[in-house]
This record gives structure tokens, C-alpha cells and sequence, in this order.
């Protein structure tokens, strides 16, 4: 199961295991209950820490791991591979008495849940969003008595993925029960357990002094300015959902420049390492609702709490765009998706359409293809907006239709879930009708600043917050960078770019206006903005 690099890289991860583990096995006669039962005997191996037991989990095969004369409370109902192999490596050394690194307060937060709490995770091990939910619930599960969490691998138990109709991952069941779906971050599924855990958190930020720059958005963009602004010396902030924003929806990277090849997770990882090394301040979990200037800029947040600062940079990014017509919403996880890579697994051997020709569309397309029958792809315009050589790459494929001038009206279902879509062909304005299992849909992006109506701050028709070349917008002291702003490409690096340079008109708006730094506080080295930063 492991070859010999993945094997060395587990040996020295093993070294930090303190006290022994049981890992049980609950098998049966299946080639993945062998794989399974191979890939226990080879992790047992490296290290004399660990027992290798017989199990009796209802599922089979599933691997359930907790320290030695412990009950598990952790488990895996098929193999965990994939994405999820940093899963089973954490719930390794966590029941091995290895410290999660975690905040503090957060973990004492779970440790303190009252109420039995019994979670299941359904996830595909091409899934770039489950390893984040399945690490957070093992999490809780170690620190808790009384929760239990068990993943388990759509593909090896279609019948109930498709009782529980899941059709879009992770979804998470809590006590028999669907308790959400989609990436959630610790923080998030504590704070839907412990309700009263919002109202501290809003008056606990509400009493932060104001600071200097305030990013608001964890994207790249919003990372770059954090990092820029806080090598000048000043206090800065940064509020977001997650950290990461978009990015970590994203699978394969090739054109970040010196780095032929990532993935939209680790970048992010890397991106908030960076931040964390400059000490900027992290907010999480929360959602600006309001921008107001009056002695300061205050945002309000969502939760009620108000962050003040003397500038403002906004880099809230931007979402994939919805189709908006009937049946979208009724069918949201349930037929209708929107990221190929986590959900494409759940429709094998199905016929799925793909809404969209741009690059996206077309890259889906074709990572669909190898798992699905048969992909119709479905493109508003007369021609394909995709680069040239996917279109090709599309082209090539057997199982890859296109077609072009179709507007897609209505999604098509059985009250339960998805089975079509109607469309219009908009050259001789002929209604028809597809017959498909999934939809996915891939038709460009729509900023983030629905909460910016309203207010003073000048946006385009799009929604897109009004820059000059400095980063500046209307409303003075309020920056903006990345997806959220009109300018023209949203790519990664082009945002990281803007980022910086927001950040850099940030520190100069903070020297020339009446709400200045005092002299003391700006660092003796601090170069002209005008000059050239080292990246």
C-alpha cells in the first residue's frame, strides 16, 4: 500500500507517538478489506507503539484507532488514502498523545461540549474539502469522551450513500441527523454545538483596540497585504471566513510563477505560515456586514461585534457564479454541484452535463470524463472561451460532447434529486431537454461585496469595487485588492500583487493623513512606497 518515500515520511511522523495505540481492524473477505488489513500490518510496523488488533465495527472494513485500553472513539470506515491519508496520520499521533496545535482556548471550548454526540462523515478521497471536517471531528472526538466520529468513503458504501441521497462531499451526519455539508473549520462546528459561543466571541472582539491596517478577506490578496503592511511595523488585522478563500477550493495550480505545480490547500497553508510570522492579528469565522468612516473606519460584523481601524483594505474576493434559474437551489447537493474534483466520484458511470466552456468548464470536462460515462458540455456563447489546448484536449475525448449557443433554463429533478436540465438553442430558439445524473456548473465568478450596497464606496455594474492604480477607492482610507476589484484578470498571482500594493498605499495614506502614526511608531528603515519592496 505504501511505497517506500510515503513509508519513510510515516517513520519519522511515527516518532512523535508518547504512549501506545491500538489500531483495530474490521474486516471481511473483499480485496479492500485486505487492502485495508495490508496498510494496518505496514503502519504497525514502523513502530513498536502500535497494536494491531481485530475489530467488530457494523462497517467492514473500517480501521478505528485510540490509545492502548481505550474504547476508540476514532474511525475509518474504508481506506484512507488520498486526501484523507493526513487524516489517519493525525489521528495516529493525537491518540498517541501528540498535542494538536490548535488554539487553546478552542480546544478547552470542546473539551468543556456537554451532550452525546455521535458524527458521520461521508467523503470521496478525491475530495480537497473533506481532510479539513474529518481531521476537526477526529479532533473532537480525542478530546472528548463523549463525541464519536467515523469517515466513511462514499464509493465503499454506495447503498447508504444513496438511502442518505448524498450526492456532494463532505457531508456530515450528527446522531442519525444531516448537521452540514461543505468545508467547516473547528471553530465553525463548535460553534454550532455551543450556542452560546458566538455572543462571547462578538464581545470579546468588540473590546480589541483599533488597529492601523485591517484586511478584511484570507485569500491571497487579502495574505500579501497582511504580510506588506505588517513589515512596516504597524498593527494590523485581518478578518475572514477562512483563511485561503477561494483558493482552497481549488485543485491543480501550474502557472504560479516559479512553482510549476501545487494545490489550492497547500498554498493556503503556506499563505497563512507567512501571515503567522509577522504576528498580524487573525480573525476567523466571521463575516463583515457594514463598512462605515466616521473618526475611524468601523466595520460591524455579522456576529454584532465592531472592529475599528485607520485603514481599511478589502479583499473579500469572489464566489462561483450561480445559473440562477428554477430548480438550482431545490437541487443544490443533491444533483447540482460545483466542484468536479470532491463530488465528480458519486457519479460514475453516470451521464453528467457540464454548465460552461471557459477554462473551468472545460478543465472539468475533462477531469470528469475519466470517471464519468458520458459529459455534454453546454456553453451560452457560439464558441468556447477555454484556452486552445483544452479545447483541444476536450475535443479528442470520446465522451466529451459540446454544445454551443445553449442557455440553460431550468434544472430538472424528481423531488428528491437532479435528472435533467432544459436548455435553449439560441440559434433557431428550440426548447430541449438533457438528460443527465449531475450538473455541474462552471460560468465565472461574482464578487464578494453584497454587504458594500449601500454604502459610499463606488462599485461597477458588477458588483466590482473601483480601484486606481494605487489600490485606492472612493471612500478615502479603504483600499481594495484581488477578485473583489475591477481589475481586469483574476488569477492568484496577479491578486497577490494587488494585495502588496494596496498594503504599501495603506502605510502611505497612514502617514499622510490627519490620522497619521506618531513618528515613533513607523520603523527608521521604511522605504519610500514609491520604491521597490523586496518580494
Amino acid at each position: 500500500m505504501l511505497d517506500a518515500n510515503l513509508k519513510k515520511q510515516l517513520d519519522t511522523y511515527l516518532q512523535n507517538i508518547v504512549k501506545p495505540i491500538e489500531i483495530r481492524v474490521s474486516g471481511n473477505d473483499s480485496d479492500k478489506s485486505n487492502e485495508l488489513q495490508s496498510l494496518a500490518e505496514e503502519i504497525a510496523g514502523l513502530s513498536d507503539r502500535i497494536e494491531l488488533r481485530s475489530g467488530a465495527g457494523a462497517r467492514q472494513p473500517a480501521m478505528a484507532i485510540a490509545p492502548t485500553g481505550e474504547e476508540p472513539r476514532v474511525s475509518f470506515a474504508g481506506i484512507p488514502m488520498g486526501h484523507e491519508f493526513t487524516s489517519l496520520v493525525l489521528a495516529l499521533l493525537q491518540a498517541g498523545g501528540h498535542p494538536s496545535k490548535a488554539d487553546p482556548e478552542l480546544l478547552e471550548q470542546v473539551r468543556q461540549l456537554e451532550g452525546t454526540f455521535h458524527f458521520e462523515t461521508y467523503i470521496s478521497l478525491s475530495c480537497q474539502n473533506c481532510p479539513d471536517v474529518v481531521q476537526a471531528l477526529n479532533l473532537m472526538a480525542r478530546l472528548n469522551p463523549n463525541i464519536t466520529h467515523e469517515m466513511i468513503d462514499g464509493a465503499l458504501f454506495q447503498e447508504e450513500v444513496d438511502a442518505r441521497q448524498v450526492m456532494a462531499v463532505p457531508a456530515v451526519y450528527m446522531n442519525g441527523e444531516h448537521f452540514g455539508q461543505g468545508r467547516m473549520s473547528l471553530q465553525e462546528i463548535v460553534n454550532k454545538l455551543d450556542t452560546g459561543a458566538a455572543e462571547r466571541k462578538a464581545a470579546a472582539l468588540s473590546e480589541r483596540e483599533p488597529y492601523d491596517v485591517l484586511i478584511v478577506g484570507g485569500g491571497p490578496a487579502g495574505a500579501a497585504a497582511a504580510i506588506y503592511a505588517a513589515r512596516k511595523g504597524v498593527r494590523t488585522g485581518m478578518v475572514a471566513e477562512r483563511f485561503g478563500g477561494q483558493v482552497m477550493d481549488t485543485l491543480g495550480i501550474e502557472n504560479f510563477i516559479s512553482v510549476p505545480y501545487t494545490e489550492g490547500p497547500k498554498l493556503s497553508a503556506g499563505l497563512e505560515q507567512h501571515v503567522k510570522e509577522y504576528g498580524v492579528d487573525i480573525i476567523t469565522e466571521q463575516r463583515v456586514a457594514t463598512l462605515q468612516r466616521k473618526r475611524m473606519i468601523d466595520l460591524e460584523l455579522q456576529s454584532g461585534a465592531t472592529l475599528s481601524s485607520k485603514s481599511v483594505i478589502l479583499a473579500t474576493g469572489a464566489r462561483w457564479r450561480e445559473l440562477g434559474v428554477p430548480g438550482e437551489d431545490t437541487y443544490r447537493t443533491k444533483g447540482v454541484a460545483y466542484c468536479p474534483h470532491c463530488d465528480g466520484p458519486f457519479f460514475k458511470g453516470k451521464d453528467v452535463a457540464v454548465v460552461g466552456g471557459g477554462n473551468s468548464g472545460i478543465e472539468a470536462a475533462i477531469d470528469l470524463a475519466g470517471i464519468v460515462r458520458h459529459v455534454t458540455v453546454l456553453e451560452f456563447a457560439d464558441t468556447l472561451k477555454a484556452d486552445e489546448v483544452l479545447q483541444r484536449k476536450a475535443q479528442s475525448m470520446d465522451n466529451i460532447d459540446i454544445i454551443a449557443s445553449a442557455q440553460t433554463t431550468e434544472i430538472l429533478g424528481d423531488g428528491t434529486k437532479a435528472n435533467g436540465l432544459k436548455y435553449t438553442d439560441r440559434a433557431s430558439g428550440e426548447s430541449r431537454q438533457l438528460d443527465v445524473a449531475g450538473i455541474f456548473i462552471q460560468i465565472g465568478l461574482i464578487p464578494n461585496t453584497e454587504w458594500l450596497q449601500g454604502s459610499d464606496l463606488a462599485m461597477n455594474r458588477f458588483g466590482e469595487i473601483e480601484i486606481d492604480a494605487r489600490g485606492a477607492t472612493s471612500m478615502p482610507g479603504v483600499f481594495a485588492a484581488g477578485d473583489a476589484t475591477t481589475v481586469p484578470y483574476k488569477q492568484i498571482v496577479i491578486s497577490m500583487g494587488a494585495g502588496a500594493t494596496a498594503a504599501l498605499s495603506a502605510f502611505d495614506h497612514l502617514i499622510r493623513s490627519s490620522m497619521s502614526l506618531e513618528p515613533e511608531e513607523v520603523k527608521a528603515d521604511s522605504e519610500s512606497v514609491m520604491e521597490a519592496e523586496p518580494a
